[in-house]
This record gives structure tokens, sequence and C-alpha cells, in this order.
């Protein structure tokens, strides 16, 4: 690998693993995306990142989806390179930005998966277990009480809960500020997570030194919960589908959920209508007179 390259290569894993404090893992999957290019770059005779140019990133793309890269596969490929040139224009390493506007391979579109009510149900009383107990269902009932990203989860701060009226606030995508409601079961939950604490601290869930538990543990959390439950492929997103639609099942409206998710258009939220269609086609049939053709 060419001496520039490779240099500014090292700088970028070094800002994603000590400033931005990314994951091994995710600093693994740069490192292979990004040799993989690298190993391009060298065989179009490219010694120096300041030499590339969009109609090369493009040129790259082509060759690897007919490798028979999936366009999912390709699509990551193409986002760390992107990642890798906003640090360089950022740092001034590079001129311009190449791969600023390129367009990844159109992806299918993928409805958000839901579990079943029953399902739900069953992973949120699940709870947690061992020492983490009572903080591991708090956790669980606020992801699938409230629908919260797990980023604005870890984040949460005892100020932005308020016990008594069973509002939280919560800072969403952009700091942006929304409150949302929680349930008796939630609030059962916190009681006792914040009676079992010695000393309170700033974060509802801390970790290490004060600081919130982080958004791995929180992965942790369901993963354990969905195993006692007998439920697979559960994330914690996947809580935050359940919870908007479930509330679409029940009749809330499409407004009350964008707020409640904290989407700031209202196109994002009507991808629910199809996770809820299963539903809404039942409905339908049990209770229109000539849904069934009877007459």
């Amino acid at each position: 690998m060419q001496e520039k390259i490779s240099a500014s290569l090292d700088l970028f894993f070094e800002y994603l693993q000590f400033e931005k404090e990314s994951s091994p893992n995710t600093v693994t999957n740069y490192s292979v995306d990004l040799a993989q290019f690298a190993e391009y770059l060298e065989l179009q005779g490219i010694s120096d990142p300041a030499g590339v140019e969009a109609k090369t990133i493009r040129s790259w793309l082509r060759e690897i989806m007919g490798y028979g890269y999936a366009k999912s596969s390709a699509a990551r490929k193409l986002s760390s390179v992107r990642s890798w040139f906003a640090f360089l224009f950022e740092k001034r390493i590079v001129p311009e930005d190449p791969a600023k506007g390129i367009r990844g391979p159109k992806l299918p579109s993928r409805l958000p998966r839901a579990l079943s009510r029953e399902d739900a149900d069953r992973l949120v009383t699940a709870g947690g277990e061992g020492e983490d107990a009572l903080r591991d269902t708090a956790v669980l009932e606020l992801m699938y009480g409230c629908g919260l990203r797990i980023a604005e989860l870890v984040n949460l701060r005892w100020p932005d809960i308020d016990l008594d009226e069973r509002m939280i606030r919560v800072f969403g995508k952009g700091e942006k500020e929304r409150i949302v409601p929680f349930g008796m079961c939630a609030l059962r939950a916190l009681q006792r997570w914040k009676e079992s604490l010695p000393a309170q601290g700033e974060f509802l869930f801390e970790g290490r030194k004060g600081a919130p538990i982080t958004v791995r543990t929180v992965h942790r959390i369901v993963l354990r919960a969905a195993r006692r439950a007998g439920i697979r492929n559960v994330t914690p997103h996947v809580l935050r589908h359940s919870f908007a639609t479930h509330l679409l099942e029940g009749g809330a409206s499409l407004r009350v959920l964008q707020e409640l998710l904290g989407h700031e258009s209202l196109l994002t939220t009507q991808h629910y209508l199809s996770v809820s269609a299963d539903h809404l086609r039942k409905s339908y049939t049990m209770a229109h007179p000539r849904a069934k053709g009877e007459n």
C-alpha cells in the first residue's frame, strides 16, 4: 500500500478508535473495506488520496458489484469510503471530498419487524436477572413502553424523568426535544430501580465512572431477555418498532405516533402502516358485512 494512503488510513483509524471511541468491531469493518479500496487504488496507479476523483470511486463500486457483492455489502463499503474522505477533507489532507454526493446501490425496502403483543409482553416480563435485574427490567420497560432509540435511552438523566406525571423529556436526533409518556409498568420498574440505588448519579442508567451505560450493554440486556423468553432475532430497535406498531393497532393516529417517535417527517412514520396491514386486514374481515362474501 502506498505511503500517503497508508498514513492517511492510519490517521483515520486512530480517529475512530480514540476520538470517536468506535467499537473494535466497527474499526475492523472499516479497515477491511478501506484496505480493499486502497488495493484498488494501487492497481489504478493512484498513490495519494488527493488524486482520487468521483469517477474513481464509481468505477470501484461497479467493479465490486461485478464481483457479486450484495447491494447491502457494496453500500456498506461505500459508506466506509465516504467516512474516510469526509475525515480527510475535514483535516485538509485532501482539497475536496470526491465521495460526497455519490449514490450507492438502491437497497430493497424492508418493512420494520415487530413482535406480536404476546411476545413483547413475554420479553419485557422476562426482565432482568441477577444483580442487575432491576436495572435491566427498567431498561426493557422504557424501550418497549416509550419506543426510545437506543442512544436516547442511554443518555437519559434523572432530571429528565417526571415520576409523578409519568413523562420523560427525550433529546433525539439533532438534540431535538420531545416529551414521551410512560405507563404504570414502567413507573413501577423505575421506582424499584431508583429505590435500589445507594446513591443517585446523573444518568438514569450509569456505567463505569459515572458515564452512561453503553449501547452494547443495552443490546446484551435485550438479547438476554429474549433468550429467557424463547424469542429469536430481537434487537433494541425491534422493541421500538413493536411500540409503534402496537400503538397504531390500538388506534393511535399517525400524527401522535410521529411525535412520540421523534420523526421529522410523517413519511417516515407511515412505514408502520405497512407493518400493521395484517392487523387491519383481520379487523376488516371480522367487522365488515361484505368482507366474507356471504351476502
